[in-house]
């Protein structure tokens, strides 16, 4: 009888772990991206970059300054370098006088979303961009992506830099502002929708398999 009821309850006791497990787990695609990237750089015997929360934000906001434009991607309509002091790095609550040269930038656009390793072979169309993603003087990185709670376009961009770990992109007080739509690296942020464990579907799966043993315990 003992074994019954835990049979009938270790289900619920398991969704109940997974629920508490799952607001742990960070899920960002942008974050993803970094990962993607410098597993190809170690392979390619380039070193590891570190990921710099608020290059991340600059990125993002690099982003926003197309405005939704697809079509300006890869045109002569990016924006200018001033900008980033004038504007990126203050919408991120970045200290300016951290900024640090700009060694890459890697940008694209698609109508539809695309998993974050598509999205890295997207960004990598040309030898041109593997020629930045493998470029010797880069020490940190920062990837932004908007569009993941649905609606294109969806934008993808990475942007390097030489500077200092912890020295460079300083966002006041240790961390950089969020904003949405939209989400960056770095930022230990969930913001691409939840884990695969809270979908309708997943669940379902799990709660069907809970009233499977519960027949079976009681029929014990």
């Amino acid at each position: 009888m003992a074994m019954a009821l835990w049979l009938l309850f270790s289900p619920f006791l398991f969704l109940s772990v997974c629920a508490n497990t799952q607001t742990k787990v960070t899920d960002n695609p942008a974050d993803e991206l970094v990962a993607v990237l410098n597993a190809n750089r170690t392979a390619h015997k380039s070193s590891s970059l570190a990921d710099n929360q608020g290059l991340a934000c600059v990125a993002l906001q690099y982003i926003k300054a197309y405005q939704g434009d697809c079509k300006a991607v890869g045109e002569s309509k990016k924006p200018s370098d001033s900008e980033f002091a004038e504007t990126f790095a203050p919408n991120c609550g970045v200290d300016a006088s951290t900024l640090t040269p700009i060694t890459g930038r890697l940008l694209g656009c698609r109508s539809k979303y695309v998993e974050p390793s598509k999205a890295f072979s997207m960004l990598m169309e040309s030898q041109k961009s593997l020629d930045i993603l493998y470029n010797k003087n880069h020490t940190e990185v920062g990837a932004a992506t908007t569009g993941t709670d649905g609606g294109g376009p969806y934008f993808w961009c990475v942007l390097f830099s030489s500077g200092k770990h912890n020295s460079s992109f300083v966002p006041q007080g240790g961390v950089a502002k969020i904003s949405r739509p939209g989400c960056f690296s770095g930022a230990n942020d969930e913001c691409s929708g939840a884990d695969d464990l809270s979908r309708p579907g997943r669940m379902w799966l799990y709660a069907v398999t809970a009233l499977i043993v519960a027949e079976y315990a009681f029929r014990l």
